[in-house]
């Protein structure tokens, strides 16, 4: 009985463990960042280190897959919104950021409507109102009369947002795909943009690689690694609406690490704001429930 209770409690385990882990994400690539890492680089190799375990581990479902575009267009996706996340991150404020990231169901619910002709049912209208009027409630500036991000960190917060939607309405359609491979995928979009990003810097690319930021970037690789297994096993046997709110705990664990990591407090505004993003979240875990 007892084992019982504990084998179904593995999975919301599971999810607040990842939760945890990308709600504190941000700090060790700010450490790299200090000692001078580029964002991306240091972002390149930990994911080269998660890819590897991956590829060893994971050969036989991912030879059973094979390759096709669209899982090459999942890892891309989920690649480009990895990069622009640790580097929105690392250039602004970690809370709005992470709130303008948290628009996502906003763009799954756009974005299933458009691949995959879901039909937007009362509670999608919902989501959209809730994620816009918290965008607005939070950017608002009276003095520049502005409801746009303020800087690039807040831009790329919002585009690596859409690009988390991208890559999920995307694993959606290709369900068939074994979840190792998707998982794999990820960590070789994030190398494949890399490398991309690499031709686009000027000066020495290898700028701030000792053996220190060799052993954080390993150690960085080895918990992306197993935090995308732990996740994987929490999402595939946890409800999609009590999912959602279990890992709006990386929330909670960004708010209070920015606060003590970083010196970095939102004001009543962005609360406000805030608040309206995260009501859309679990809003967006209801979707489809009204046909029912």
């Amino acid at each position: 009985m007892r084992r019982n209770r504990l084998s179904k409690q593995i999975p919301a385990v599971s999810l607040l463990t990842g939760a945890m882990v990308w709600g504190l994400i941000w700090y060790p690539y700010r450490v790299l960042s200090s000692v001078g890492m580029e964002g991306w680089l240091s972002l390149t190799l930990s994911y080269l280190f998660a890819l590897v375990p991956s590829l060893v581990l994971f050969r036989k479902p991912l030879f059973a897959a094979g390759f096709s575009p669209l899982l090459a267009a999942i890892g891309l996706s989920a690649g480009l919104c990895n990069i622009g996340y640790v580097l929105a991150m690392l250039g602004g404020e970690v809370m709005r950021v992470l709130l303008l990231f948290y628009m996502a169901p906003l763009w799954t619910v756009l974005l299933s409507r458009i691949l995959l002709g879901e039909r937007l049912d009362a509670t999608g209208h919902l989501v959209i109102l809730t994620s816009f009027a918290g965008a607005v409630a939070m950017l608002w500036s009276p003095s520049e009369g502005s409801i746009f991000p303020e800087n690039h960190a807040e831009w790329l917060g919002l585009a690596s947002g859409f690009m988390f939607a991208l890559s999920n309405v995307l694993a959606k359609r290709g369900e068939s795909i074994p979840v190792e491979a998707r998982s794999a995928s990820v960590s070789a979009g994030v190398v494949a943009a890399g490398i991309v990003l690499a031709f686009f810097q000027h000066g020495p690319i290898w700028h701030g690689i000792t053996g220190y930021t060799i052993l954080i970037n390993f150690l960085m690789g080895g918990a992306i690694f197993a935090v995308n297994v732990v996740m994987q096993h929490g999402l595939s046997h946890t409800p999609a609406n009590r999912a959602i709110v279990i890992l709006l705990f990386e929330l909670v664990v960004a708010a209070v690490s920015s606060y003590f990591l970083a010196g970095e407090a939102m004001t009543l505004q962005e609360w406000a704001g805030g608040s309206l993003i995260v009501s859309a979240s679990i809003l967006s875990g209801k979707i489809g429930k009204d046909q029912g």
